[in-house]
């Protein structure tokens, strides 16, 4: 129905005064916009912008924001006339952010708030042909600049505060400041009569898999408009997969006036939802139909899932005066593994689903059983929650509000807060994917650490994320866990003893500490060492990681040929974080300074991917004393240098594989212990015991094996401990020597060990012999063997449609490595393998 749209820009208030919002404004000369989507695109798309993301062309869109935005369609009336009992809404989705809506020339009303639907009333408002316009002000000139100056001491642009609209748009540590404006999701004209159904909860009260039954309960929301008479909800509860599962249905009667009823199922041998690495996320389709009478006159239709979430607190009885912090999905203890999410794009309007289902198919390959939604970003679009359901990924859904003082004085901006959240929880409570609300990002953290002498200085934000946030999770909700930060909890907001922990000793300096202790900070190559994570015994690292270079191919689409060496002005431009050379630090700690922009985006990858997989391995060993890591990022908003393993354009970076690898539900790690002795560890987050044979070698850089041995393992289901030590004096050369570990049946992915960091090994560069074989024209088989250590073996790949089944990897003396090459879109040929090593 709102198919086409056009754009304008005026001067702040001369959209109205030329009368842009009337039928016979003449709009002959606006430019195309889709919708949903963004101004940004839109322009970019006519020529009046170059691509914001190229070299330093960001700082030639700031006029953007700057200027006012008018949005125009017309649109026809319903082909037949409306009923008396019958009323026409026109529903915005999104509107970003500070909006007023015309049609025909009337105002309708205005919006505030991106992050909830703005809703008008339209019933006898149309005509045969209508005019519709949308005036987006400029958002600054909804910001008091004298209440602004309370907020200034946290600085990172403090006007984004006073508005409930995307934090990041205004810039991040990694993202840049390109404000969004416009319609940046569905517009639709709902027709509606009588009554209609308000919203439908589903949740799962029992399981009981010795029975093999489940509890379940729909409560349903009416509202009525035009009738009060008796109404009939039906409710059919189906398995999306039919071949099994027991198909439940209930129909009720909801008495004159009556607008709320809850309806109880027993479900049959219940098809259970679980994370993919458990057991199969199970789907139901719900369908709901409100009737009056013999008249059917609204239906719903959703999935959901059967599954119970918990969040266990109890405390930990072997670490004394610790707490755990632990999610329980249908009565399992689990180790979330998993990475913090950002928004796919600067411009998050119209992106589409393909975007999503590269990403959140990364993390499942990945073997994440739990993504967090960061709030500093977006409520993500419905693909995100349904592609988590499927997926079998838990979701960990911050509120939006990240690294600041909001105002708690201001009764409308608390009001919008109110009905966000209530929006919000409402819309997203029924995804079994959904694990977690946390009330921010940061916010008291980052205030105690300013005010860390200043017990007089009371908490901001208790408002919401003490009071409003969790009394509406607990009404609308109630059966998801809510926490009021990330991180919160213990002796210090980023405590080791209770709650949740960001780790940010690595990479930023900040050295832990207690509430009253002046916060150090350490930015030395030996303070910022991803050593530090084995001195943290924290319950759940929500957030923890270090920077690295995309891969070539990002960069040369993004910075130009005269710039592309290591902190060139248009590279460090794309480089958010300050200063600049803070990676610097890390990479001479792990592999020394680069010299070449070849050299700065292997070695800062090498640092991620070193980094990544030394703490989490640290962390699963811990388990169940630690029960989840959270790393940040997973993604990027725009080509960058950032703590992402994924780059902007889908590439995998090495910190990606390393994940991958570190990640594997059974993983076998080696622990250098206090008389520099070493421990393997097997780390089980299966739910069965695992029997294998390990063969564990001491190995010579140039090939030899020093020596071997063979174990017969048998490790219980979820648990993780150590198999095997062996004492120092077993390791006679630490720089030229390493430790490898392989399981005879492949149950977990091969690992080594190193005893130094990789600038101090005694090894030299090694190059693979490589033999490729076409298996169709879409697919290739490359077979990699080396005669000693080959390290940071890795493809060079200019098209990111290009899937490889393995990447930035080590071979071993002896060993076969196959890799596949997959393109859908493109022919591959040998001419696309460009190998590379270190």
């Amino acid at each position: 129905m709102f198919n086409e749209w056009k754009l304008v820009d005026f001067a702040p208030g001369e959209g109205l005064l030329a009368g842009a919002h009337t039928e016979t404004y003449d709009d002959q000369q606006w430019i195309p916009v889709p919708v949903p989507g963004d101004v940004h695109r839109a322009l970019i798309a006519v020529g009046r912008i170059a691509d914001p993301f190229y070299d330093q062309n960001e700082f030639e869109c700031a006029w953007v924001e700057d200027r006012e935005w008018w949005y125009r369609t017309t649109f026809p009336a319903p082909s037949d006339s409306l009923q008396p009992d019958e009323r026409l809404r026109l529903v915005f989705h999104g509107l970003d952010t500070f909006a007023t809506v015309w049609l025909n020339g009337e105002q309708l009303g205005q919006s505030q708030n991106m992050f909830r639907e703005a809703v008008f009333d339209v019933t006898g408002k149309l005509r045969a042909s209508n005019t519709l316009a949308v005036c987006f002000d400029r958002p600054l000139d909804h910001v008091d600049s004298e209440r602004l100056e309370k907020f200034n001491a946290w600085g990172r642009n403090p006007e984004r505060v006073l508005m409930r609209k995307a934090q990041y748009g205004y810039g991040w540590d990694w993202g840049p400041r390109l404000p969004t404006v416009g319609i940046w999701r569905p517009v639709e004209l709902r027709r509606e009569r009588r009554a209609v159904l308000d919203g439908a909860h589903f949740h799962t009260l029992k399981i009981d898999l010795e029975q093999d039954i489940a509890l379940v309960a729909v409560r349903i929301d009416v509202e009525r408009f035009a009738t009060d008479q008796s109404l009939q909800a039906s409710i059919r509860l189906s398995p999306v997969n039919g071949d099994s599962g027991e198909i439940v249905e209930q129909t009720i009667t909801l008495q004159p006036h009556q607008l709320r009823a809850t309806v109880y199922f027993q479900v049959e041998h219940p098809q259970i939802w679980w994370t993919h690495d458990l057991g199969t996320p199970a789907l139901y389709n719900l369908r709901l139909e409100l009737r009056e009478g013999a008249n059917v006159i609204d239906t719903l239709e959703m999935q959901a899932g059967i599954r119970t979430i918990s969040l266990d607190q109890s405390p930990d009885p072997e670490e004394r005066g610790t707490r755990f912090f632990r999610f329980i999905l249908n009565g399992v203890p689990i180790f979330a593994r998993g990475a913090d999410w950002i928004p796919a794009d600067s411009f998050v309007g119209g992106l589409p689903d393909a975007r999503y289902q590269k990403l959140l198919a990364a993390a499942h390959d990945a073997h994440m059983n739990m993504i967090r939604v960061w709030g500093g970003g977006i409520y993500e679009h419905d693909i995100f929650y349904n592609l988590c359901d499927q997926l079998g990924l838990l979701v960990w859904q911050d509120f939006m509000f990240a690294c600041a003082m909001y105002p708690e004085d201001d009764p409308i901006f608390v009001g919008e807060v109110e009905a966000e959240a209530r929006y919000q929880v409402a819309r997203l409570r029924n995804h079994p994917c959904l694990a977690l609300w946390c009330g921010n990002n940061e916010n008291q953290w980052i205030h105690d650490q300013i005010y860390w002498d200043r017990t007089d200085y009371p908490v901001p934000g208790t408002l919401y994320y003490d009071r409003i946030l969790p009394q509406i999770v607990t009404e609308l909700d109630g059966q998801t866990p809510y926490w009021p930060g990330s991180p919160y909890g213990g002796s210090d907001y980023a405590s080791m003893e209770d709650g949740n922990r960001h780790n940010w000793q690595v990479w930023h300096g900040l050295v832990p500490r207690r509430f009253g202790e002046q916060p150090p900070r350490v930015n030395t190559p030996d303070g910022v060492s991803f050593a530090h994570y084995a001195e943290d015994t924290g319950r759940f690292i929500s957030e923890f990681g270090m920077h690295a270079s995309p891969v070539y191919e990002t960069l040369r689409r993004n910075i130009p040929a005269d710039q592309r060496y290591h902190h060139s002005a248009s590279m460090d431009h794309h480089n958010k974080d300050d200063p600049k050379n803070k990676g610097d630090n890390l990479m001479l700690a792990v592999t020394g300074l680069p010299t070449t922009l070849e050299d700065y985006v292997d070695f800062s990858m090498i640092a991620q991917a070193e980094g990544l997989k030394f703490g989490i391995e640290h962390f699963r060993r811990r388990k169940p004393h630690c029960s989840g890591t959270l790393f940040w990022q997973l993604n990027d908003c725009w080509p960058v240098l950032s703590w992402s393993v994924v780059d902007y354009y889908g590439f995998g970076k090495a910190g990606y594989y390393s994940v991958k690898r570190a990640y594997a539900p059974i993983l076998a790690s080696f622990k250098a212990v206090t008389d520099e002795g070493v421990e393997l560890w097997i780390t089980n987050d299966t739910l069965a015991l695992v029997s294998t044979t390990v063969i564990v070698r001491l190995q010579a850089f140039t090939g030899e094996t020093i020596w071997e041995e063979t174990y017969v393992l048998n490790v219980g289901a979820n648990i993780s401990e150590a198999v095997a030590c062996w004492n120092a004096d077993r390791f006679a050369d630490r720089t030229g020597y390493y430790l490898a570990v392989t399981s005879v049946e492949r149950v977990f992915p091969d690992n080594r060990h190193f005893f130094c960091m990789m600038k101090d090994l005694a090894r030299v560069p090694v190059s693979p012999s490589v033999e490729i074989a076409q298996v169709n024209e879409h697919e290739l088989c490359v077979t990699l063997t080396a005669a000693a250590f080959a390290y940071f073996v890795h493809f060079k790949v200019s098209n990111e449609s290009t899937h490889l089944s393995d990447n930035y990897f080590d071979l071993i003396p002896g060993e076969k490595k196959v890799v596949s090459l997959r393109n859908s879109e493109s022919i591959l040929t040998s001419e696309d393998v460009d190998i590379s090593w270190r």
